[in-house]
């Protein structure tokens, strides 16, 4: 008699649709928290919605960024807390259209898992959109798939899009930036989302410590230091310019100051810097001592305490740096634009 043949099913496969679709009813009325005017869709339909007002923007002009959020996801699943790496998502996407001079539309995210875990996928959406809250922009879809296999367990990737406009003669693009023009630093809150797999080395293998280990340089545990999510610099941005006028903004992620400045200066400038003129938070010395790294590399590496550098007039510097420590910015004088040869490094570092 011929043997009968097991039935298979998607679920048993890996797979499970039932617990994919209980997961998109309990972020709905998260995610629903993020909507705006424009937004004419829900979550959960084949795409995402958003009706434009593009009457007071003479010449629109769309501004797209995507990103992740790297290796800091290990810290995540080491600690088991999920509710602050969507925060990082956001910014990370954010942060770099705005300084382009254009302001956030809509943000999409893409969760990938071995086995959906419905909780932990909410604890991330919910990060999400208090980034989008933060940032003043809905999140109106996303993706969220099972991949049996692909990851280890309990462990998953995020990535986030997010689509702004602007008006093309208000763009950011450093064009005007001139010899003479100041650098303003405004201060990170730490490590942001760049360097992990170097930071991972030096904490877990080379120093064998613990998340839970408590450091005093820190005042908390070395997993809620190196967990602290990236800032948003949505609000500050816009309110610098709203009142001022702006020649450049450099998001300071991968590659540190040394490659981000120069990426917003014509040829023929140069950004000279004054590395005491900031107040560095102790997670960078602390990394450069215990790894052994140089200046060098850890001002191409990190961000070193500074989120974003802004490129203001001379006649400005002042006022500016006045309206941000009353929004509760920590801003500095860095620096200036001076002139450069073309055998000139296009950045500078008074010490």
């Amino acid at each position: 008699m011929a043997q009968k043949k097991k039935k298979s099913s998607y679920k048993e496969a890996g797979v499970d649709i039932d617990a994919g679709n209980r997961f998109v009813d309990l972020i709905k009325p998260i995610v629903s928290k993020t909507f705006k005017s424009g937004v004419i869709t829900d979550i959960g339909g084949f795409a995402g919605l958003l009706s434009l007002n593009v009457q007071d923007i003479e010449n629109p002009v769309l501004v797209a960024s995507t990103d992740g959020v790297g290796t800091k996801l290990k810290i995540a699943f080491m600690m088991d807390r999920h509710d602050t790496i969507g925060i990082d998502l956001v910014g990370m996407c954010v942060n770099d259209i705005m300084v382009q001079g254009a302001t956030p539309l809509l943000m999409l995210d893409y969760i990938s898992m071995g086995k959906l875990d419905v909780d932990k996928a909410v604890e991330v959406v919910k990060g999400i959109a208090a980034g989008c809250k933060e940032a003043n922009c809905p999140l109106i879809g996303g993706e969220t798939a099972e991949m049996p296999d692909f990851y280890a367990e309990g462990e998953y990737d995020v990535a986030g899009f997010v689509v702004g406009m602007a008006d093309n003669n208000q763009l950011l693009d450093g064009s005007e930036i001139a010899v003479g023009h100041q650098l303003i630093g405004i201060a990170s809150n730490g490590l942001h989302s760049n360097g992990y797999s170097l930071v991972r080395k030096i904490f877990f293998e080379q120093l064998q410590m613990s998340v839970d280990e408590h450091v005093e340089e820190f005042g908390r545990t070395l997993g809620e230091e190196l967990l602290e999510p990236t800032r948003i610099y949505a609000r500050t941005i816009r309110n610098m310019r709203r009142d001022f006028r702006l020649y450049g903004i450099s998001h300071i992620t991968g590659g540190g100051l040394i490659d981000n400045i120069p990426r917003i200066l014509p040829k023929q400038c140069k950004a000279v810097i004054d590395p005491e003129s900031w107040s560095t938070p102790p997670i960078f010395p602390y990394i450069q001592l215990a790894g052994k790294i140089s200046t060098e590399e850890m001002r191409r590496t990190f961000n070193n305490g500074l989120g974003l550098v802004v490129v203001v007039s001379a006649d400005d510097i002042g006022e500016i740096l006045l309206r941000l420590k009353a929004m509760g910015e920590s801003a500095f004088h860095i620096g200036s634009v001076e002139s450069r040869d073309d055998k000139e490094e296009p950045i500078q570092f008074t010490s």
